[in-house]
């Protein structure tokens, strides 16, 4: 029975330390090489100052800003340490009243835009904390932002086309409007 404990502890311990030390290390360190920015968290800074992360969404309520989607994660919105779906069905009543606040809240901040509200606008991403809206989910908050920052609605329009990407690598997904960066935009073109 010893002939065999200690070769298997010995390969235990080496494995451990391999796939539990050395292998996570070598991966951050080529990582922080390779991709420095990523491996901080894509972390946006304004005068030395961090200001977000172009990875996880941040809660703006604030009128003279573009709002982005619901997040999923409770207590507190936007909370990387939480993130997860909200898991609720197409006919659970707690979606149906998050997204009939969410409409409300919309219909309240612009009572005069009588466009359809796109989905992107009233429901949580799977993760909870999708940075990203569609470009019809900006398009339509521009009204209610050219108004609160004393703006023409065409200039408004202009900054959303300027900070539309497109799909990952021009194949992998939707175009899409990172609302932290265009909320940074807004700011500088005071």
């Amino acid at each position: 029975m010893n002939l065999m404990l200690r070769p298997l502890l010995t390969l235990f311990a080496l494995l451990t330390i391999l796939t539990g030390l050395v292998y996570p290390l070598a991966i951050s360190g080529i990582g922080k090489v390779l991709f420095p920015s990523q491996v901080s968290g894509s972390l946006l800074r304004r005068d030395d100052k961090v200001v977000g992360s172009l990875l996880i969404s941040q809660s703006f309520q604030n009128p003279k800003y573009f709002w982005g989607r619901l997040s999923a994660t409770s207590p507190m919105p936007n909370n990387g340490t939480a993130s997860s779906g909200s898991n609720f069905g197409p006919t659970n009543p707690a979606l149906l009243e998050a997204v009939k606040a969410r409409i409300d809240a919309l219909k309240a901040a612009d009572p005069g835009n009588l466009r359809p509200i796109p989905v992107d606008l009233v429901t949580a991403s799977a993760s909870g904390l999708d940075p990203d809206i569609t470009p019809a989910a900006a398009l339509y908050q521009v009204e209610r932002i050219a108004r609160a920052r004393h703006l023409k609605p065409q200039a408004v329009r202009q900054l959303v086309l300027g900070n539309v990407a497109g799909p990952q690598w021009g194949i992998f997904g939707e175009s899409r409007v990172n609302v932290l960066l265009l909320n940074l935009t807004l700011d500088r073109a005071r």
